[in-house]
């Protein structure tokens, strides 16, 4: 057998022949089993279950595409979905981010300095951790703005105290508002 022969698609199925012929007899034996105990909706059943593992099993079997070069392409993180999971951890991080000081200190707080100093080094050149008082001048223009930078400031020790408000709708509203100013 020469090297393209070998390549071809179809040349690692022929060896599975026996196995394939041997799930259609098990099935088959299984259908006429589930008709025998339940009639037509046993049957449909044990066909419907047996074409699921079928699928199953072939989405293991069939091999990864691969892109025209063996390194992997870098991955486009915009093009991710984000999961279902995720969005309703976050959605629930951002309630209970506003509800109380702890939780707001622990998950919120966080992914608003991540945002920060993704901004402040992007468009700024400033590190938030090495230049807290440049990012402030940055984030906090004007002196209505100077309460923002309490939410934000990673010298700022987290809240303790249990019954401690989080950060009010209004605040976190108009801390997004200025993050995304930043990136203007």
């Amino acid at each position: 057998m020469n090297a393209e022969a070998a390549q071809a698609p179809d040349d690692g199925w022929r060896e599975a022949v026996p196995e394939i012929i041997i799930a259609a007899v098990v099935v088959a034996v299984a259908a006429v089993t589930g008709y025998a105990a339940a009639g037509l909706a046993g049957t449909a059943v044990v066909v419907a279950g047996a074409a699921v593992a079928a699928l199953a099993v072939l989405r293991g079997l069939v091999p990864k595409a691969r892109g025209a070069h063996d390194d992997d392409p870098p991955v486009d993180y915009e093009a991710v979905p984000a999961t279902f999971t995720g969005y309703w951890r976050k959605r629930a991080g951002l309630a209970d981010g506003t509800r109380s000081g702890p939780a707001y200190d622990a998950e919120l707080r966080r992914t608003l300095q991540h945002l920060l100093a993704a901004r402040l080094a992007e468009h700024h050149g400033v590190s938030l951790r090495e230049d807290p008082e440049a990012a402030r001048r940055l984030l906090c223009p004007r002196p209505r703005d100077e309460r923002l930078w309490y939410w934000v400031d990673p010298a700022r020790p987290a809240v303790t105290q249990a019954k401690a408000p989080g950060i009010p709708p209004r605040t976190l509203a108009r801390l997004v508002d200025r993050l995304e100013r930043l990136g203007d």
